[in-house]
């Protein structure tokens, strides 16, 4: 079965040229145009992967990822013309898996987009669930469940849950965490995987004087503090 990308961005040109690259490549591709035309689509019908454009004619992709995080897990690339920190930021903190900047080789979307729909969907016969005092994580059906209530977890949030509980009690460093989760490159002075660590605590219902789950390292990382179940 083919699997199901939405494009929503107003450049027809860009549209129809990501049409014309992915769908050889194995995709089945719809384009809408604007931010309510996207968010109707996905009311309607199910897809496996979002290309989000920041810049829409109605409403931005902010207000557009926000709608779709509001009921959908589905992974979000953003594409933004600025490719500024800020963006990047923002996005991340809504709930988007990855961002790219315009231009971009097609290329380069084609192996982001094949690199999260791998992530995304684990065979099978790989059960895997690891279980803390309040927290269970099922690995192959990419569920959390925090004290029996399931998380609504996007892709990275939840692969950064899975890098914290298989590696519990040990300090992991920044450039560990953006090397082992997808759609974040590393830079020194980039800020985007504390984003996405503080954005998984609040998930777990954490506070800045509470670490049930996660504890910072000043000046290296954090470590995964939860206390397995008994």
């Amino acid at each position: 079965m083919q699997e199901r990308i939405l494009i929503i961005d107003d450049d027809a040109d860009l549209t129809g040229l990501l049409e014309e690259f992915l769908e050889p490549n194995g995709f089945f591709v719809k384009s809408k145009y604007n931010g309510k035309s996207g968010v109707e689509f996905l009311i309607k019908n199910e897809v496996d992967l979002i290309i989000l454009d920041i810049m829409l004619p109605d409403i931005d992709g902010f207000q557009v990822l926000k709608k779709i995080r509001s009921t959908l897990t589905t992974p979000v690339i953003m594409l933004t013309a600025k490719g500024e920190t800020t963006d990047r930021i923002v996005g991340l903190e809504l709930g988007a898996d990855d961002y790219l900047s315009k231009p971009f080789e097609p290329k380069e979307l084609l192996a982001r987009i094949r690199s999260i729909l791998r992530r995304s969907k684990a065979p099978a016969e790989m059960l895997d669930i690891i279980e803390f005092e309040g927290l269970l994580v099922d690995k192959m059906r990419e569920e959390a469940k925090l004290d029996e209530s399931l998380l609504q977890l996007s892709t990275t949030e939840f692969e950064a849950l899975v890098l914290f509980v298989e590696h519990s009690g040990q300090v992991l460093d920044r450039e560990f965490l953006v090397e082992h989760t997808r759609g974040i490159p590393w830079q020194s002075y980039d800020r985007s995987i504390d984003v996405l660590v503080s954005r998984l605590r609040v998930k777990l219902g954490e506070t800045p004087i509470s670490n049930r789950f996660i504890k910072t390292i000043h000046g290296i990382g954090y470590k995964f503090v939860g206390k397995p179940k008994t």
